[in-house]
């Protein structure tokens, strides 16, 4: 119960106080010229002014509300690490016994989960909310169950919105060690083919404390392009060390630097460093050289030009040497065919050889075509969209290029109406398996009118003709892959014959197959982070491929079986409960993918450490105790205390003891209000009545 004097004024108080002035000068007056009754009059003036204060006395029925102690319990990553999950438990345990017996204490219990949302350990974040709906008055104290490593620590104090103390159980032990890689300024993006440098250290950590392996001990380093092994070197422990890496395809590639284990190390999850550098390509050079003026030669040469990342050199051969009709030669080109230039001198410039058409009539020499096969095995792409040319006398296939054609003529042609179709593996290879219109029946694109007949010696048929004949052939010769069209109608669909076809589409996709497009490769795996779920998805020309295996940051591994979505394209999913880089991997391929940050802050630093938190505890009044072992976890006393500058001592650590409460119900009584003011103010005016009267 609370006993108050409040006031309710009966009129504005600026009335009452310009009343009240007058009144005081009035008594004044009076008081000075010493009259009869004046401390009468003066006492009567003042009771007139109280009355219309209309002061009273209050009386609050008031409920003493618990204080609250928030008790976070860290969740992350690092506390799974060296038997801390079990410490933390039985630390939990004890201290919900011990807090029990606790009058007038409400507790509040905050598990902070680690995420992949966030980097790092944010215990304050979690304290926010789960306190989000209590007063700050009413908090006694917050108790932090953590390794000491968390990342997101006010600045001061003030910023926690309560004065209340932040006491810490350490968990962890004082022996702990741990090695990491430390990466200096890893380059983000890079040219592919051109090399780029990286500096990184070996370093250890004890207890918490940053400490330098000594100079001298040697460490095994391996380093890693998207998981395949690139080097292995011994680097000091404790130096700078700076490497060189090559950029090797458009789009992320992710680098590893692995140290090998330090005895006794209580995790091995942080002794790689990631990075990923983005892999720009230069310009694509393609060199297009067509046989002869056709229908279907603009549309090799707009479906080349739309691309801004290619780069098209196209030579049209109008007139061959044999044919002699007296014309000027300055007539009949506007630039002359640099033969030399183009097949001896910069031939490993192109990415792409398209020949359309062509026959030979004597413009290139034999020697030039060997050149061109052997740019084929050495890593080139070789296009041959044939037309009659193929099956007659002048047929490349008559010259070294047979060396890496997939197909060689019969000699012979089809000229009647017909429906491209997909072969078997064109339904499961990348170029042509999403094709629109490819999997009704009939095929929803037009027909072509003509077809070389030819014999496949090797690679893949994805497209035939009439009576199954092969339409489109791919193959690897070596490095180097070939393509071969036997038809030069492709352009039919492009001028929107019939309705057309996806010309766009399948021409675009098999030129960047042969470019060496990693999402149009046959055998792939792709591993894909989206929130906390790894999607997987392989690709494959032979049969169902079987469980995927994935092995997790801590090293634990776990298989994914993988569900066919058509033919050649298995996908399936993971749940990543662990933030870091996941290493997925079936047979001899092998991918990345990462939950939250390529190098997790997480992960960074792990042995425990008290020096984090140890400034917003000391400005809070709190303290740092050590949690003790699993078995019998060694807790500070829990005293409740009086709001002071510091809430803990030898062996104990204290609550503030706060004075919220509820309000309940409040009784007003007027002094000077109804018959007891009335009989008051009748009072002192008899009374200076009577005194004037005398």
């Amino acid at each position: 119960m609370n006993l108050a004097i409040a006031f309710t004024p009966l009129i504005d108080p600026l009335w009452i106080a310009a009343l009240g002035v007058l009144a005081a000068v009035a008594a004044l007056a009076a008081l000075l010229s010493r009259g009869p009754g004046s401390i009468l009059r003066a006492g009567a003036l003042a009771l007139l002014m109280l009355a219309l204060a209309n002061p009273s006395i209050r009386r609050e029925e008031r409920e003493q509300l618990p204080g609250v102690v928030a008790v976070v319990v860290d969740r992350s990553q690092s506390q799974t690490l060296a038997g801390r999950a079990r410490q933390t438990e039985a630390v939990r345990t004890a201290l919900a016994e011990r807090l029990s017996r606790m009058h007038d204490v409400e507790v509040r219990w905050i598990d902070a989960a680690g995420t992949s949302g966030s980097d790092g350990t944010r215990l304050f974040e979690a304290l926010s909310r789960g306190l989000a709906d209590v007063p700050s008055e009413r908090i006694g104290a917050v108790l932090m169950v953590t390794d000491g490593r968390v990342h997101d620590i006010p600045a001061n104090a003030a910023a926690l919105g309560f004065a209340a103390p932040v006491h810490v159980l350490l968990t962890g032990h004082d022996s702990e060690r741990d090695r990491r890689v430390v990466l200096h300024n890893p380059p983000r993006f890079g040219i592919v083919g051109d090399k780029k440098t990286v500096t990184f250290r070996v370093a250890d950590t004890f207890s918490g404390e940053p400490s330098a392996t000594p100079v001298g001990e040697r460490v095994r380093v391996h380093i890693r392009r998207d998981g395949q092994e690139l080097a292995t070197r011994l680097v000091m422990s404790g130096e700078n060390v700076t490497i060189e890496i090559e950029v090797d395809h458009g789009g992320q590639n992710i680098f590893e630097i692995e140290a090998e284990a330090a005895e006794g190390e209580i995790t091995t999850a942080n002794n790689r460093a990631v990075f990923a550098t983005e892999g720009i390509r230069q310009n694509l050079r393609v060199l297009l050289v067509s046989g002869e003026p056709h229908a279907g030669e603009r549309a090799w040469r707009n479906i080349l030009k739309s691309d801004a990342a290619v780069d098209l050199v196209h030579f049209t051969i109008l007139r061959p040497p044999e044919k002699q009709d007296g014309t000027p030669i300055s007539q009949l080109s506007l630039i002359a065919f640099p033969t030399r230039e183009l097949f001896q001198e910069k031939i490993e410039q192109f990415d792409l050889i398209i020949f359309d058409r062509y026959s030979r009539r004597g413009v290139l020499p034999i020697i030039y075509f060997d050149n061109i096969a052997r740019y084929v095995r050495d890593g080139g792409a070789l296009l041959v969209a044939a037309g009659p040319d193929y099956a007659g006398p002048g047929s490349l296939y008559r010259t070294p290029l047979a060396q890496v054609l997939p197909a060689a003529p019969t000699g012979a042609l089809t000229e009647k109406p017909y429906l491209p179709r997909l072969s078997q593996p064109g339904h499961r290879h990348p170029i042509t398996a999403e094709l629109e219109g490819a999997n009704a029946e009939p095929p929803r694109w037009s027909r072509w009118f003509r077809q070389i007949d030819a014999d496949v010696e090797r690679g893949n048929v994805l497209m035939a003709g009439t009576g199954e004949a092969p339409l489109l052939v791919v193959s690897r010769e070596e490095k180097g892959r070939v393509a071969l069209f036997l038809s030069d109608h492709a352009w039919l669909w492009a001028r929107g014959f019939e309705g057309g076809g996806p010309y766009v589409g399948l021409l675009r996709r098999l030129v960047h197959w042969l470019m060496k497009e990693p999402a149009l490769e046959e055998e792939s795996l792709i591993a894909k982070a989206r929130g906390n779920a790894i999607m997987l998805t392989r690709r494959t020309m032979a049969d169902p491929p079987g469980p995927v295996s994935v092995t997790a940051p801590d090293g634990s591994t776990s298989e994914v079986q993988l569900s066919e979505i058509h033919p050649g394209l298995f996908q399936g999913s993971l749940e990543g409960r662990q933030v870091g880089l996941y290493r997925v991997s079936q047979g001899e391929l092998t991918t990345l993918a990462s939950i939250g940050p390529l190098d997790p802050l997480e992960l960074a630093e792990v042995t425990r450490s008290a020096l984090p938190l140890s400034g917003i505890v000391g400005e809070t009044g709190g303290a740092i105790v050590d949690a003790g072992p699993a078995d019998a976890p060694d807790l500070p006393r829990i005293l409740p205390m009086r709001a002071g500058s510091s809430y803990a001592g030898n062996g104990w650590i204290g609550i503030k003891e706060t004075t919220a409460s509820l309000l309940r119900g409040v009784d007003s009584l007027a002094l000077l209000g109804g018959l007891l003011g009335f009989l008051a103010l009748i009072a002192a005016l008899s009374a200076t009545w009577y005194r004037e009267g005398r």
